[in-house]
């Protein structure tokens, strides 16, 4: 196995499909940590997901698919690796520097 599969979840796909800057599709979602109308922040089947831009919200949301839709102005989109053995404080930490 994995370090994104376990006994009972199977590894989904992971894409990220960007309209002209104001439409975000992502597939491979496992939980949608935190989000308001700045920032995203995802955790998927790569690694967690930071989304930052303005006036976000969230057009659709499928836990089952693990896919989010995202509307907004996107301004940056960044993977955040969290090193074996790293605290989630230290991923937090990466993410307010």
């Amino acid at each position: 196995m994995n370090q994104y599969q376990d006994q009972k979840t199977v590894v989904k796909d992971h894409d990220v499909i960007m309209r002209g800057r104001r439409l975000v599709d992502i597939t491979g979602v496992k939980q949608v940590e935190s989000f308001d109308n700045e920032e995203f922040l995802l955790e998927t089947v790569m690694g967690f997901l930071v989304i930052r831009g303005e006036n976000l919200h969230m057009k659709n949301l499928d836990v089952d698919k693990g896919v989010v839709s995202i509307k907004g102005r996107v301004f940056d989109l960044v993977y955040i690796d969290q090193q074996p053995g790293e605290k989630a404080k230290g991923l937090f930490s990466k993410l307010f520097k």
